[in-house]
């Protein structure tokens, strides 16, 4: 597999420039997730950083590498979207008519 030497911004490896393997498309993962493990029996901590362009050339506007910026908050979880899901569907929306009714009726 192929690494790519990418910067970090931010967080505690603030500075820091790290080999991260790339994906199938060349690309690095859009999330990495570092564990520190806790020594007073707390639960470990886990470092997020998100990746993001480094910049752009400027006289044709190419993207020059990725870059991994510290998010505080964590990774941010969303549920999968479909193209036939209705929108605004969650768990519990898939029967929005109440049972015993007839729709043409």
């Amino acid at each position: 597999m192929r690494s790519e030497n990418t910067p970090f911004r931010g967080g505690p490896l603030d500075g820091r420039v790290l080999p991260i393997l790339t994906g199938p498309t060349g690309h690095p993962p859009k999330w990495y997730e570092v564990p520190v493990p806790a020594h007073d029996g707390r639960p470990p901590t886990l470092y997020a950083y998100r990746r993001e362009p480094a910049g752009h050339t400027k006289r044709l506007g190419l993207q020059r590498g990725w870059v991994y910026q510290y998010v505080p908050e964590g990774r941010e979880r969303r549920e999968l979207r479909w193209p036939w899901s209705k929108p605004g569907g969650g768990a519990g929306a898939e029967d929005a008519e109440p049972k015993g009714t007839e729709p043409n009726g």
